[in-house]
């Protein structure tokens, strides 16, 4: 069974349009027939009747429906949003055969765990990055140990990162990150402005490697912790390791997978400068 996960018309359109079978509800309002078009969906997913996931949407509606169905069913993404990079193009004619024909992509999460300045302790996964960020103007002050050995005793930064292969092209890669071909293990160790050792850009480590930050200086250098959009401020110790039980599953078409992405993120084609207008 194919479940269906958008509001308002598409819904009805995509349902139309693909032939698909399977629960669908319409109300006169657009925010009835959201909520229940999107609760029926939950309620097959929950119950494992859907064999797929679709996700209209953009990448920030990707993340969150990976992080709300961890355990799910596949889930193959269509962008009717902005960047569109783990998703695939908006096309409903023909649905149920490009399905037929996906390539997956099995991806891990980071596991992150975090302890506060209170105490507190929280869990959170990242499916992109977990990120430490300075939370007031005095530049964020934070030693790493990777595999229980001190590797960096002091980093002066906006703050730091750890990036998985997907994730790799977002944020990591805007802050100067390698990207990371899917398959080779790997994740990105990439700071955010660093300031003191200045010529430090980074390490690339093995997956099943435990890096952790410690807050030097957390009540005069305080630090937020994120695990993709999941926030935890006055972070004094942070852990993060690839949670490799759990594991997640993309659709993506032949003609364009994930790694054709990645590829052309890395090897752009070049454009004519037109200069400012």
């Amino acid at each position: 069974m194919l479940e269906v996960l958008a509001g308002n018309g598409v819904e009805a359109a995509t349902q139309y349009e693909a032939c698909l079978r399977g629960p669908f509800a319409k109300f006169s309002t657009a925010c009835s027939s959201s909520a229940m078009a999107i609760g029926e969906a939950a309620g097959c997913i929950r119950s494992g009747r859907a064999d797929v996931i679709v996700a209209l949407g953009g990448d920030g509606f990707m993340l969150h429906t990976l992080h709300e169905h961890i355990d799910g069913a596949p889930i193959f993404g269509m962008n009717v949003g902005t960047v569109g990079f783990l998703m695939n193009e908006y096309r409903c004619k023909g649905l149920a055969e490009r399905l037929a024909r996906t390539v997956i992509v099995k991806l891990h999460p980071l596991r992150m765990q975090a302890r506060t300045k209170s105490g507190r302790r929280h869990v959170a996964l990242a499916i992109n990055e977990v990120s430490l960020f300075r939370a007031s103007r005095q530049t964020a002050r934070i030693s790493i140990a990777v595999d229980h050995k001190k590797r960096l005793p002091e980093l002066y930064c906006d703050g730091v990162m750890v990036a998985t292969p997907a994730g790799s092209t977002a944020y990591n890669f805007s802050v100067h990150g390698p990207i990371i071909p899917l398959g080779t293990g790997l994740l990105a160790l990439t700071p955010i402005s660093a300031f003191r050792p200045r010529r430090w850009r980074g390490a690339l480590l093995p997956r099943h490697s435990r890096v952790e930050f410690t807050v030097l200086d957390p009540r005069k250098r305080p630090v937020s912790a994120a695990g993709d959009s999941i926030e935890f401020p006055s972070v004094v110790k942070v852990t993060v390791t690839e949670a490799t039980d759990i594991e997640l599953t993309l659709l993506f078409d032949p003609e364009h997978d994930l790694e054709d992405r990645q590829r052309e993120q890395r090897d752009p084609q070049p454009r004519v400068n037109q200069g400012w207008r």
